[in-house]
């Protein structure tokens, strides 16, 4: 990708602090239509966006999306879903959730719209997270990693066709999602800003804080030096 100007994005959990700010940024980028994206789609005063019902965790639905948004040359992946609870005695149906949502859906949003991205040599971004690299976080972490690595392979995968596949990675970002987390905070204007430069400067990554970068640099250690409660 060459910049936004002229595109037609689809952006996934439009509904949300990120979502919104990929929606804005889109525009003011120059891109001509956004198509935003939720289960339940909220009214927007401009032309230029298309509110599209979409559940990412829903075949049918996601097929549906790609049928009436044909035009689609960039699909950004940023709906998800957190919820509280561990593997192992944690709830199985919100495990199952949070791996529907935020690993199979992004998989389902790009299988759906890859022959329009070909043609289009478009771009995929799929956000993720610093909770990629990080053990923890329950399912919600383990989603993340299967999308770090689903990336990866998608990308190989449609690298011969011209797609630009993106990953973002992100610490706490001011969001509802992070809504009680006592940490410092990432804006969402000055994460989706690091992202939508990385679309334009044809970049495979996004790393948007110096958390996450920080965690990137450690997997080389070993598991006991990156987690404290099994240094002893």
């Amino acid at each position: 990708m060459t910049g936004l100007s002229g595109q037609t994005v689809l952006v996934t959990g439009a509904n949300g602090g990120l979502g919104t700010e990929f929606v804005r940024q889109a525009l003011e980028r120059g891109a001509t239509k956004v198509y935003a994206a939720a289960r339940r789609p909220q009214d927007w005063d401009d032309a230029r966006i298309v509110p599209l019902v979409l559940d990412v965790s829903d075949e049918a639905s996601v097929a549906r999306a790609a049928a009436e948004a044909p035009d689609v040359t960039i699909v950004v992946n940023n709906a998800g879903l957190l919820r509280p609870g561990g593997l192992v005695d944690g709830d199985l149906g919100d495990v199952r959730a949070q791996i529907e949502t935020n690993l199979v859906g992004p998989l389902l949003v790009t299988r759906a719209f890859a022959p329009a991205l070909r043609v289009a040599q478009g771009a995929v971004v799929n956000v993720a997270s610093v909770l990629s690299w990080l053990g923890g976080s329950g399912a919600y972490g383990v989603s993340k990693a299967g999308l770090w690595a689903a990336t990866d392979s998608i990308r190989l995968e449609l690298a011969s066709d011209g797609v630009q596949v993106l990953g973002a990675y992100l610490g706490y970002t001011d969001t509802a999602m992070a809504t009680g987390v006592d940490a410092p905070k990432n804006t969402p204007e000055a994460v989706v800003t690091a992202i939508w430069d990385g679309v334009e400067h044809g970049e495979h990554e996004v790393l948007a804080d110096e958390l996450t970068r920080s965690v990137r640099a450690s997997l080389g250690a070993t598991v006991a030096e990156r987690y404290a409660a099994l240094a002893g």
